[in-house]
């Protein structure tokens, strides 16, 4: 990447593309309020990630005094069961969902606003709470969502054994010589948009995500394709030890995966490879829970995971890219030389944002899932 660092490629994205437009800035210092906040916060996070109880949660207690309960879910149709159990019966403060899923909790009424004042809205790179990112996360005029990483999903990839096209494209998961490792719905989108850059769907696939009329017509041909070629798939993932394995226990050779498990395998014969069609982005952050209990120890986290160490900590858990000014500066060498290896200004540009899904599409989207494992 014409010996640049990743957090000079991330500036570059972020100032160019619709994600955001700007500077990374002088790190922001932790109030003095926060300093001498106490009490207890119940936080329904992402498992597969043992730094965030190991390192990040102490540090943010060592910072504010403020305990984290930290329950451990695989994925994002997890947090959402749970969140909707925690309105009847209480026990959650705050939830960490993507920015897709937004007008799903909305609709269902789960989560409460924001209180801006108590937030450090300042601190956020451009583009990750304004603009796009910051329409998304509003609903109602109420703030329902704040960010805390982002990152990418694309192929990890056996660099002895993959049989990958030149470049390498969504497509080589579905070559019958890869066995790979694959979440349902995302082969699906991904079988969805090789379809679509090569010509063979009657309409774009992005019309499924804003008309369900659409999205059936779409789909149903995504569907039935993605069965066609089902015969090498070694395992289905739903969170990142299952990933995991699906290369170290089950002998993967290409798989379509959150970047951290392209990190977490990098020094075992496995490169992270952003496909010809643009990876996979995806927008995590935090939710407030409508019946939550500790709110203000809910606005301490994400106020702290908004600085350039508590994002930098944050995001070095997922070994995914920080959301707070400063932080980039922050990064373990590791990790930002694993970034410079994949995403060249090419492939930054080429990122596919998770676009939002209703309630309706996500369960619709579930139906197809459920048909591709079961065929």
């Amino acid at each position: 990447m014409k010996n640049s660092t990743s957090a000079f490629n991330r500036r570059r994205f972020l100032q160019g593309s619709a994600a955001g437009a700007g500077i990374l800035a002088a790190p922001a210092i932790i109030s003095s309020k926060a300093l001498a906040s106490s009490g207890e916060l119940n936080f329904t996070g992402w498992a597969g990630y043992p730094a965030l109880a190991e390192k990040v949660f102490p540090a943010f207690t060592a910072a504010t005094g403020i305990t984290v309960n930290f329950k451990e879910v695989p994925d994002n149709e997890t947090i959402f069961a749970d969140a909707k159990v925690a309105l009847e019966t209480g026990g959650v403060d705050m939830i960490e969902p993507t920015i897709d899923r937004v007008g799903a909790y909305h609709s269902n009424g789960l989560v409460g606003a924001w209180d801006e004042s108590k937030l450090a809205v300042d601190n956020y790179l451009p583009g990750l709470a304004d603009g796009n990112a910051g329409e998304r996360s509003r609903k109602d005029g109420m703030l329902l969502y704040v960010p805390s990483n982002w990152g990418t999903e694309a192929l990890v990839v056996n660099t002895a054994n993959a049989k990958l096209s030149a470049p390498a494209s969504l497509g080589d998961l579905f070559n019958a010589e890869n066995p790979a490792v694959v979440r349902p719905h995302s082969a699906l989108a991904a079988m969805g948009r090789y379809l679509d850059a090569t010509g063979k769907l009657p309409r774009p696939f992005m019309d499924g995500y804003t008309d369900m009329a659409a999205m059936t017509e779409i789909w149903d041909i995504v569907l039935a394709e993605a069965i066609k070629s089902k015969g090498n798939i070694v395992q289905w993932w739903s969170g990142e030890n299952e990933a995991n394995a699906g290369f170290t226990a089950n002998g993967a050779t290409v798989g379509l995966c959150w970047d951290s498990t392209g990190f977490n395998l990098r020094k075992d014969g496995y490169a992270y490879v952003a496909p010809a069609e643009g990876a996979f982005a995806w927008h995590q952050g935090f939710m407030l829970m409508k019946n939550a209990t500790n709110v203000d120890q809910a606005h301490e986290l994400a106020k702290w995971v908004s600085t350039a160490e508590g994002a930098a900590a944050w995001a070095g858990a997922f070994s995914s890219n920080p959301v707070g000014k400063g932080a980039a500066d922050l990064l373990s060498p590791d990790v930002a030389a694993f970034y410079s290896g994949t995403f060249n200004d090419e492939a930054l540009s080429k990122l596919w944002w998770w676009p939002d899904q209703s309630a309706e599409f996500l369960a619709k989207r579930a139906e197809y899932a459920d048909k591709f494992k079961a065929a």
